[in-house]
């Protein structure tokens, strides 16, 4: 059985979700990636060095430039013939494109898969990660995202896997693309980053949050991360949420600062290897998944912290 997963990337490099994504579609069968945009050569080539991966698509056109979710889906599901498992990362690439593909194909998707039964099988979160269902189908087509950091990442190398060319599908000219802003930042990728450090409500503000969060997360070699409640009160930018809605994040350790631990911002953290959590407040609820908890004012904790980690650097 061969399983075709869809490989997001920048025009430059492929997104290290991709390699999560190989790993996952390793244990359901013969892996071949999708590459679609335009001049994409050497991205091909990346691809068809990750372990684990025999066949690379690649799809080259100028309407797979900018990676536009209408233009891709129909290519994807014109591919699904020769594949009964269609798969990618359950990011907001992912998110944005399989949905579209399972109606295409009158499927049903499954959604955020954590973990592979068999080939009709799956676990998945729902109620906020409360809860973890068994599902099963048997579509003739099985289209699925997979939590990133439910599935190691497969090697970047060390594979040798054949590029062919396919055929683009018409341009569907459903939207445009008309600008793009991105966030630049020279921290690791939230997502991606072994050391996370998040700021929630109990900072007070977009000023305090910086200046009690940037000098933790630089001594730590930290991703910056935030609440919900955070975004929402301006103190972050909405690419730092961490949460049900946000960003699902799994680093080796996270340090939840002045988090009160709602439903939605636990669901994206909690499977974190370790957790430190900083709050004023002996009863909030991210006690209850912290590994290590620090009752006190954090105004005056954080700072001690910093300190502390720059005289032992």
């Amino acid at each position: 059985m061969t399983v075709l997963v869809l490989a997001e990337h920048n025009g430059k490099t492929l997104n290290p979700s991709v390699l999560h994504a190989v790993t996952a579609a390793k244990q359901l069968g013969e892996v071949h990636v999708l590459l679609a945009g335009s001049d994409i050569g050497a991205l091909a080539a990346q691809a068809a060095q990750i372990e684990g991966v025999s066949k690379v698509l690649a799809a080259d056109a100028a309407h797979y430039a900018e990676n536009l979710a209408e233009e891709i889906a129909p290519l994807l599901a014109s591919l699904a013939g020769a594949y009964r498992h269609l798969l990618a990362a359950a990011n907001v690439y992912g998110k944005n494109i399989m949905p579209r593909v399972a109606a295409l194909l009158d499927s049903q998707q499954v959604s955020d898969v954590v973990e592979i039964i068999n080939e009709n099988t799956f676990i998945r979160p729902i109620y906020a990660g409360n809860v973890f269902i068994t599902v099963s189908s048997q579509d003739p087509h099985l289209v699925l995202t997979v939590r990133s950091s439910s599935f190691d990442k497969a090697s970047a190398s060390g594979g040798n896997a054949q590029i062919d060319s396919v055929t683009a599908t018409a341009p569907q000219n459903l939207s445009r693309f008309v600008s793009r802003k991105l966030t630049e930042s020279d921290r690791p990728d939230l997502t991606q980053a072994r050391v996370v450090v998040s700021g929630g409500r109990g900072l007070g503000s977009a000023e305090q949050f910086n200046a009690l969060l940037t000098p933790l997360a630089d001594a730590l070699g930290a991703a910056i991360g935030a609440s919900r409640a955070a975004v929402d009160a301006e103190y972050a930018l909405n690419d730092y949420q961490v949460g049900q809605t946000g960003k699902i994040v799994a680093p080796e350790l996270y340090v939840a600062v002045g988090i009160s631990g709602a439903i939605q911002h636990i669901a994206g953290m909690q499977d974190s290897k370790v957790v430190v959590a900083i709050n004023k407040d002996p009863d909030a609820p991210i006690f209850n998944v912290a590994d290590f908890g620090l009752v006190g004012d954090l105004f005056d904790v954080v700072p001690k912290l910093t300190a502390a980690l720059q005289a032992n650097a």
